[in-house]
């Protein structure tokens, strides 16, 4: 049945897909203006999100809403667990501001998905040139959050199996530096119920967990990440302990 039912949840977002993504290139091609394309874009998201809860039974469980910056000219890097598709689609459909994704730029060769996110007002690299994509994020990064776009980035690069860690990555705290916004940690433990390159996924909930904002005033790079893959992985071992390891328990003194 869980098959099944992940068969008609996938020809559902491929079938629904097309209609928007044609949407959103017809409003690109009318010059209507970036923030009408990302609610067409946000409006099918929403409707795979709604479209799991009903034909598969996940449902999203969400804490920490009132961590996140309030205010017109309140800027913020979210710095999020991956490690399913879930969450990519998620939150956009949960979050008070536009937001703009970093990803690879193969994704935009992806049939009418990758033809409208080439229409939104996201960030695509290169992932084989470094420097210029690194510079890229920053130049780019830097333009959306003064426009009060949210720049969201995964900081392990790909999902990760449930109970891992990957490797964590500056770019998105040397963005938050840069561009003087705090980085908001956000735990989600997708796994349990969309694995990382599963295709049958199972029901139940997913946790997803809004942490304080971190500062990035008179921090470096690598202090600020470390401050928010600490917060991040300390809350996924509390939202979802069965996936890891019980902490090691110091050894017994000897007997005198």
């Amino acid at each position: 049945m869980a098959a099944l039912r992940s068969v008609i949840h996938l020809l559902w977002m491929g079938i629904t897909v097309v209609p928007y993504a044609l949407a959103i290139l017809l409003a690109a091609l009318l010059g209507l203006r970036a923030a009408w394309r990302y609610r067409i874009a946000a409006a099918w998201l929403s409707l795979c999100i709604s479209g799991a809860r009903v034909l598969l039974g996940i449902r999203t469980r969400m804490t920490g809403l009132e961590n996140l910056p309030q205010g017109a000219d309140a800027g913020a890097v979210l710095l999020v667990k991956h490690q399913s598709v879930y969450e990519t689609f998620l939150m956009p459909t949960i979050m008070p501001r536009p937001l703009a994704y970093v990803f690879k730029k193969e994704l935009l060769r992806v049939p009418f998905f990758g033809w409208a996110i080439g229409r939104l007002d996201m960030i695509h690299i290169d992932r084989d040139r470094r420097m210029r994509a690194f510079t890229k994020v920053l130049q780019r990064g830097r333009e959306l959050l003064a426009r009060g776009v949210w720049v969201i980035m995964f900081p392990e690069g790909t999902r990760t199996e449930r109970g891992q860690q990957g490797s964590y990555k500056s770019g998105g705290a040397r963005l938050a530096i840069d561009a003087g916004v705090p980085v908001i940690p956000i735990a989600v433990t997708s796994a349990r119920v969309w694995p990382r390159k599963a295709f049958v996924k199972r029901p139940g909930v997913v946790d997803v967990s809004i942490g304080p904002p971190i500062a990035s005033a008179g921090r470096k790079p690598d202090e600020l990440m470390r401050a928010a893959q600490d917060w991040i992985e300390a809350e996924m071992r509390r939202l979802d302990p069965d996936a890891y390891p019980p902490p090691a328990s110091a050894p017994t003194p000897p007997d005198k």
